[in-house]
């Protein structure tokens, strides 16, 4: 276990209760945590992690350090031949994602990052209805995701820096947007970015901008992390298709079809609910959610039987990272620069002109869109 904040924490709770895990040790830079740990739990901690790789017969490493970390903890730990579980968002840079992702596929190795959401029943729900084409072609998506987490000015810390990765983009958008992955597949560009600080010194504390999918359809990303409103991190996803549209959230995915579909008998035409609860299978732990158990369960089976292709696994979270990056380039205003996986694309989706855009021409919205994407 590498990191011992919060997630890391969870983490250490979850991975000890598996049946079918021996965590060994466990590293932090906090030595008054890792003391207080040893003496009362019997774990062996460190307090520099090479020194941990170095004197421990380790099968694989779960990272929950600050984001501006990962890559080079990732990349120690697959150059000795580990499997890795990383927190989101997987990388910063998404040339280090795809150099990480070359590395774990020439080892073999099992990789994996926490975006939890993937492994709620109706989030789950939502993916399996768009993929049976019951909501026919979809043509709009919407992501949200609110939360009471800056409500004042207040000192920093990694979440508020934002060269460390932090702010409501690396901590709440990009569970949105990874979900809108998991559901439609990830958007080709963006546009119309706009980011507001309400109380945060240097990061954005809302998020809200239009995003382009291959297949036509369009999206609208909506993120706020201070909303009062919220008792705790909500995230919604709203997908409309011609036959129909879907809501779902962590309690449960509502379906509205038009016509009943041959590939979804169960689903009638008007309104269907999915409950969580009645979607998710139980788990050995509890804490925070089933889901937290399931992705660490998730990871355990696929380390045992060296599946690499698993839920999560860095290759899906790069195209999460590709997204932000996206975003991050449209906020600026800047050029794709060469290796940086983003090229230019159209500035907006084509639409009839109106009277006064045929008079004086259409403005430019700053844009970025994925390398290699059409």
């Amino acid at each position: 276990m590498i990191g011992l904040g919060k997630m890391g924490l969870s983490h250490l709770a979850i991975v000890r209760s598996h049946p079918e895990v021996n965590l060994v040790a466990a590293c932090d830079s906090n030595t008054y945590l890792t003391d207080v740990l040893g003496k009362h739990t019997g774990l062996k901690c460190y307090g520099d992690l090479d020194r941990m790789l170095d004197a421990e017969t380790l099968d694989a490493v779960v990272i929950s350090t600050p984001s501006k970390l990962h890559a080079a903890m990732v990349d120690k730990a697959l150059q000795r031949g580990l499997h890795v579980f990383c927190e989101k968002p997987f990388v910063l840079d998404v040339r280090d994602g795809a150099r990480l992702i070359a590395l774990a596929d020439a080892k073999g190795l099992v990789t994996q990052v926490g975006y939890h959401y993937r492994f709620v029943g109706a989030f789950q729900e939502a993916a399996r209805v768009v993929a049976s084409g019951a909501l026919g072609e979809i043509h709009h998506v919407r992501a949200e995701a609110y939360g009471p987490v800056v409500l004042r000015p207040k000192g920093g810390t990694w979440r508020t820096a934002k060269n460390e990765g932090g702010g409501a983009l690396y901590d709440y958008a990009c569970h949105a947007i990874d979900t809108v992955g998991m559901v439609l597949g990830a958007p080709q560009s963006v546009s119309g970015v706009v980011v507001n600080r309400l109380f945060s010194r240097d990061v954005e504390d809302e998020i809200y901008c239009t995003m382009h999918f291959g297949s036509g359809a369009s999206g609208q990303l909506a993120v706020n992390w201070s909303d009062e409103s919220y008792r705790k991190m909500s995230t919604r996803l709203t997908v409309w298709g011609k036959n129909g549209r879907l809501n779902a959230d962590r309690q449960e995915c509502q379906i509205f079809l038009r016509e009943p579909h041959a590939a979804r008998p169960d689903l009638p035409k008007g309104w269907s609910v999915r409950y969580t609860t009645d979607l998710t299978e139980e788990v050995w732990y509890y804490l925070r959610g089933e889901e937290y158990s399931a992705q660490i369960d998730h990871f355990a089976k696929a380390v045992q039987a060296r599946r690499t292709d698993g839920v999560n696994n860095f290759r899906t979270a790069l195209e999460t990272d590709r997204v932000v990056a996206m975003i991050r380039a449209a906020e600026r205003g800047d050029a794709p620069t060469p290796g940086s996986g983003l090229a230019a694309g159209p500035t907006r989706v084509p639409t009839r002109p109106g009277f006064l855009e045929r008079l004086f021409g259409r403005g430019r919205e700053p844009v970025a869109r994925a390398m290699g994407s059409r």
